[in-house]
This record gives C-alpha cells, sequence and structure tokens, in this order.
C-alpha cells in the first residue's frame, strides 16, 4: 500500500531534493517512520520526542488537515497524498 508524500523545501536536503516521495504505512505515523527509514532524520523533523506533529509543522492528507482527524494515528488508504506544510510565522496587517 503506498501513498505519495509531498515534500517542503525546506526538508528536501534530506531526500536529496526530492519534492515527491513514496511511503507505506496504514497510519501517518507508521508512514513517517517509513520515511525515516528511507530518509534519515525526516521523522524528528515532522514530530516532537512525544510523538506528535511539532508545532510549526502541518501535515494533509488529500487535502485535510490531520489535527481535525485522529492526528498522527489517521488511516492512510493507497494512493493518499499526504502533504508536509511548514507553518508560515508572519505578523499582522
Amino acid at each position: 500500500m503506498s501513498v505519495t508524500v509531498r515534500i517542503p523545501t525546506p526538508l528536501r536536503k534530506l531526500t536529496n531534493d526530492l519534492d515527491i516521495v513514496s511511503a507505506d504505512g496504514g497510519t501517518l505515523v507508521a508512514c513517517i517512520d517509513g520515511l525515516d527509514n528511507q530518509y534519515p532524520g525526516l521523522k524528528d523533523r515532522i514530530l516532537d520526542e512525544t510523538g506528535q506533529l511539532r508545532r510549526f509543522v502541518n501535515v494533509y492528507i488529500n487535502g485535510e488537515d490531520v489535527r481535525f482527524q485522529q492526528g498522527v494515528e489517521t488511516a492512510l488508504n493507497a494512493g493518499d497524498e499526504v502533504s508536509i506544510v511548514p507553518a508560515v510565522a508572519g505578523g499582522g496587517v
């Protein structure tokens, strides 16, 4: 079971400059573990020491924010698209 993972520019140095990679896993956390096996160091950039998403990292599955689903335990299906998006910090207008 394979999903497509979109890698943001700041993390591409870990994926040999690939912007799209394939990964396996029945849940988001299993997918991230698999990615870390292929691209060491990636997991530490996405998850904190408690295994939850880092505060400034957003992850979407098929355009839906996983924070409004089951977080890192959100189920994945073959063909899903996972997008890792660093949060953009900015000031008010």
